[in-house]
């Protein structure tokens, strides 16, 4: 999951459990609010511990033999 997704998450788990005032038949809009936000939170955490390995300095070693390559003009190129 993306940092945009669980941002998304935690809103609307955020409007529905403090700004919604309703009620469907047997369903708690306010614990579905709050599973929400803890899926979203659970999310940024996940997202936050992948990417944060990504993110390692990567040290490139010299070569061990240089090479020196040249090209001759004097000789015609083959057909």
């Amino acid at each position: 999951m993306g940092i945009g997704a669980c941002v998304f998450l935690i809103a609307v788990g955020a409007i529905l459990t403090f700004a919604v005032d309703a009620s469907l038949g047997g369903i708690d809009i306010d614990v579905v609010g709050w599973i929400l936000m803890g899926a979203g939170v659970l999310g940024l955490i996940m997202t936050t511990m992948i990417w944060g390995n990504r993110r390692r300095t990567v040290v490139a070693e010299e070569p061990v033999e240089y090479r020196r390559v040249e090209q001759r003009r004097d000789v015609s190129p083959p057909l």
